[in-house]
């Protein structure tokens, strides 16, 4: 559906342009202290339109010559990711900024945040999206509670065996849980990379595509800090067949992620995430009858149809 977006980002990474990179890693744990930006990344295009200011806050530019994106220098599974952004200022119209996870691959997985611009005064939307096994067409949107331009504000993504979770400000916005007891799949067994990447998206992004980028109010800038991964690194040099064995608790290590309560919703978690859907959701695919006549089977079990 091309009003959503619904390619997927990793598609997006090639057609920018996008390099991959075969890095080792030899840590098996990374810490959830905030990192510098070096440490856990590396620009993956247009390096000239990368600014850093110190060692702490990192821009990226959008103007009519390019984009900008980077990468995790390595894979992980499971874990937490965390990214402070202070999105586009003024008019964003037609630009897209994108925080997500994916791996490689024709069948791969994908967690996606995508910060939709607008026209000066109107609110920033967030799509966020699933790929499982190289299916997506699981966008939610929302219109967020704060303006995302004038401050940091913290997203997160969480991955545990049991489920996904979108956070803003730790506010859960998304939950996706594992449902293979149904047979529906789940992503838990390819190593995924960290992403982010601004980029001219005016066939789609805003409105519908009805409003275009105006280049008059170029560089369109997004700013970064507060770079967190507490996550399993997985090697490059480790087999397939042992993604999972390499991140998965033994007798001889123990990961968070693993405990059953982990990613588990407090009462308090589980009223946010009502408010959120109930007053900041505006599309969900699960109730988009005329898109899916049929629910798609992981909505049958929760949603209700409109």
């Amino acid at each position: 559906m091309a009003s959503l977006g619904s390619i997927s980002m990793k598609t997006r990474r090639v057609l920018l342009g996008f390099c991959c990179f075969a890095l080792l890693s030899v840590v098996d744990l990374v810490s959830s202290s905030s990192s510098k930006f070096d440490e856990l990344f590396q620009a993956s295009w247009a390096n000239d339109h990368f600014v850093y200011e110190g060692d702490e806050v990192l821009k990226m530019k959008l103007d009519y010559n390019s984009g900008a994106g980077f990468q995790s220098k390595s894979k992980y599974m499971y874990g937490k990711v965390t990214v402070q952004i202070k999105l586009v200022e003024g008019d964003s119209a037609g630009t897209v900024t994108a925080f997500y996870m994916s791996s490689d691959g024709p069948t791969h997985n994908e967690f996606d945040f995508e910060f939709l611009g607008n026209t000066t005064g109107e609110p920033y939307s967030i799509q966020t999206n699933l790929y499982i096994n190289g299916v997506g067409n699981r966008e939610q949107r929302l219109k967020l509670w704060f303006d995302p331009t004038t401050d940091f504000h913290a997203y997160s993504i969480l991955w545990t065996p049991r489920k996904v979770l979108f956070l803003v400000d730790e506010t859960p916005i998304r939950e996706h849980s594992n449902q293979e007891d149904k047979g529906i799949p789940f992503p838990k067994d390819q190593p995924m990379g960290v992403y982010s990447s601004i980029w001219n998206a005016d066939d789609w992004a805003t409105q519908g595509g009805r409003v275009k980028t105006d280049w008059s109010h170029a560089p369109f800038v997004a700013s970064y800090t507060g770079f967190e991964i507490d996550s399993c690194v997985v090697p490059a040099t480790v087999a397939a067949a042992d993604y999972s064995k390499q991140c998965s608790s033994s007798n001889e290590k123990k990961y968070w992620w693993d405990e059953p309560t982990i990613g588990e919703l407090s009462i308090h978690q589980s009223h946010q995430l009502i408010w959120v859907r109930a007053n900041h959701m505006f599309y969900d695919y699960c109730t988009d009858t005329a898109r899916f006549p049929v629910a798609p089977l992981e909505c049958q079990h929760h949603q209700h149809r409109h």
